[in-house]
């Protein structure tokens, strides 16, 4: 079993590398990053246990973001800031946040955090968001596996892998039909209409869009968290 990754969200960089190192010494996977309007796109590419959210940061304040991020996922979020207020700490738990921790802490607190927090989480529930499984060309919504085709799933992939790209029919062509066969582009066009069909079936609507004169493109303000297997 892969350790559980915190995303640490602080752009005080002595205290994330202070949390980061902590974090791992307890057996988790921590990164850091430090600037708020970058957190949505991290989460979106890749696999987020948990989010340890400072509340003042650059270009977004954390309470935005807590609220912006509960929109789309269940992620937990632990807000950490120097506002010890009640009415700071209830604004935070109603933006979404799971805990709340005051600065200065001690990092072994935060770590004592996170872990009650994770324990709370589900065992064995669903994963939120796109869940993508290479190895058995399968993808899932919230848990619940997409009826794609072969030639459908490397459409995703190859889209979801460049979120906010526009990529015209002959990339999609070259990606999805390795053996270079001739491929008309209305058969693009018919394969990206049954996949955004199933897509909005499946509860993930208007992720794919036209762009005219060009394909199609992965709308970036989806932003579902994606896990690759």
């Amino acid at each position: 079993m892969s350790a559980q990754h915190v995303l640490v969200v602080e752009d005080e960089l002595r205290l994330a590398r202070l949390l980061v190192s902590y974090l791992q010494a307890a057996g988790y996977r921590a990164t850091a990053q430090h600037d708020g309007l970058a957190v949505q796109a991290t989460v979106a590419a890749g696999d987020v246990d948990l989010i340890l959210l400072d509340w003042m940061l650059p270009g977004i304040d954390g309470l935005t973001l807590c609220r912006a991020l509960r929109a789309s996922s269940d992620i937990p979020i632990i807000m950490m800031t120097a506002r010890a207020q009640e009415e700071d700490r209830l604004d935070g738990l109603d933006g979404g946040a799971d805990d709340y921790i005051c600065k200065p802490f001690s990092p072994r607190e935060v770590v004592a955090r996170v872990r009650a927090v994770l324990r709370r989480r589900p065992a064995g529930s669903p994963k939120p968001g796109l869940q993508i499984d290479e190895q058995g060309v399968r993808a899932f919504w919230h848990g619940a596996e997409l009826p794609l085709t072969p030639v459908e799933f490397r459409l995703l992939k190859m889209l979801r892998d460049a979120p906010g790209r526009a990529m015209s029919r002959d990339d999609l062509r070259s990606g999805v039909y390795e053996d270079r066969r001739i491929v008309h582009d209305r058969t693009i066009d018919t394969h990206v209409k049954n996949l955004r069909r199933k897509l909005e079936e499946a509860g993930l609507a208007e992720a794919i869009s036209a762009v005219y004169g060009v394909g199609y493109r992965w709308e970036a303000r989806s932003a579902s968290p994606v896990i690759y297997n």
